[in-house]
């Protein structure tokens, strides 16, 4: 470095959001504080601090840190974490990485450190990032390792580190002003060493006609892999450790909920490849995306968690008498039949006159149920004389049995049995009535 370079970003405010770095050099900072501390108590300690705005202004000058950090009953600590510089060699090597890819200097003048960049950095035994125990802190509490106030101190180091990768990069001994010259200087020399050379021949490719003409003698494609056994199994995320409950702690996450939503996923993913791998996939016209809702029913009819089945219920606005009757009728027969639960809709007269004519011929070789209709629902009744008939006024004397069938919007038949004041899917639909009632015949 050409001068005591030192920068000092002022306090930054309190944070409520769940991480403190989003891009990938803020948490590998942030890996190199968590692995190397030997007190996870005091990290965590020290997360909540710098949560709450704890860390004062942030002096960052080459090899170290440095902020005061207070305590929650004020009292005030200087804390210093100090960071290996690079030497002279390691300089040259890192700006040789960063200078022979012009899409390097571009990145990191954007702000934006490529993990490219570190790998070859890497390859060249330049580690630009600091590792395990690479962070050594200094505190006035007199703490030997990490306590909460340099813990506070590099939570918030990480921070800045998103916003300004240049942190980093002062930290190893260079500013961005020095950085950025040395660069350009490389960039340039480099150029003007390759104008010397031979021109490099241009290739011009292949012409479309000759690479059309080899296509005819490539082998045939592999046959696509076969369906595993069973869908996958996702990883556990119960850690074991209790969450944090202290005041500015993250929210507490649902382990179970992620576990069953991962799982589901693996499911749904295992059954749309077996849809795909089935002969005749290809001329099966496509399906519609599910709804939230139907979405909300297809997870409940899978859930075992009391908890979770209770959530889904809630987000979709039932109770839980309704939800068990949608989960029935999604087994069933999946949306067609949550609709032929919950659609109550009118057809229109071609529709009603098909359906007439279909109920007329459906038993047409033996004794027919007596059915009265309200919009696209045939409701069995019962004659008070207790034989059947088919006169309007009958109809209308009788009294109403526990037998229905539904007309779905797609033209299928649903049988409905009443069970305790409620009608109830009672199984798969038919694509004629007398198909359909033949269920509610045999129970």
């Amino acid at each position: 470095m050409t001068g005591n370079e030192e920068k000092t970003f002022p306090a930054l405010p309190p944070s409520s959001g769940r991480g403190f770095a989003h891009t990938w050099w803020g948490r590998s900072w942030l890996s190199a504080l968590e692995d190397g501390a030997l007190d996870g108590e005091q990290i965590k300690a020290g997360r909540r601090y710098a949560r709450s705005g704890a860390v004062g202004a942030v002096s960052v000058r080459p090899g170290g840190l440095t902020a005061v950090v207070r305590d929650r009953d004020g009292t005030a600590y200087r804390t210093d974490v100090l960071v290996q510089e690079f030497t002279a060699a390691q300089w040259d090597r890192l700006l040789g990485s960063a200078a022979a890819e012009s899409g390097y200097v571009a990145a990191l003048l954007d702000r934006e450190v490529p993990p490219e960049l570190a790998e070859d950095a890497a390859a060249a035994g330049v580690e630009l990032l600091p590792g395990m125990g690479d962070l050594d802190p200094r505190c006035d509490c007199g703490e030997w390792d990490h306590c909460p106030h340099s813990a506070a101190l590099c939570y918030q180091v990480a921070r800045l580190l998103d916003q300004d990768p240049f942190v980093l990069l002062l930290l190893r001994g260079r500013g961005e002003r020095e950085l950025v010259a040395q660069l350009e200087t490389r960039s340039t020399t480099g150029a003007g060493d390759r104008g010397d050379a031979r021109p490099v021949p241009v290739d011009t490719g292949l012409p479309a006609a000759d690479a059309f003409a080899v296509a005819g003698s490539l082998p045939p494609l592999p046959p696509p892999p076969g369906l595993p056994g069973a869908p996958g199994q996702p990883p556990t995320l119960d850690t074991g450790t209790e969450p944090d409950s202290g005041p500015g702690s993250e929210p507490e996450l649902d382990v179970d909920a992620v576990e069953f939503l991962a799982q589901a996923a693996a499911n749904e993913a295992y059954r749309l490849l077996a849809l795909a791998l089935a002969p005749g996939h290809a001329d099966r016209a496509p399906t519609a995306p599910l709804t939230a809702t139907e979405d909300a029913v297809r997870l409940t009819a899978e859930a075992s968690d009391l908890r979770v089945r209770s959530r889904l219920t809630a987000a979709t606005g039932r109770d839980r008498a309704a939800m068990d009757l949608a989960v029935r009728a999604w087994g069933f027969g999946g949306p067609p039949a949550l609709a032929a639960l919950e659609d109550d809709w009118a057809p229109d007269r071609a529709t009603l006159a098909r359906a007439r004519a279909t109920l007329g011929a459906a038993w047409a070789d033996e004794r027919a149920p007596v059915l009265r209709r309200i919009r696209a629902r045939w409701t069995e009744v019962v004659e008070a004389s207790g034989t059947s008939g088919a006169s309007e006024a009958s109809r209308a004397s009788g009294s109403v049995a526990d037998r229905q069938l539904r007309l779905g919007r797609e033209g299928r038949w649903w049988p409905y049995r009443r069970e305790a004041g409620r009608w109830c899917p009672a199984g798969p639909s038919a694509p004629d009535p007398a198909s359909a009632w033949v269920t509610l015949d045999t129970g």
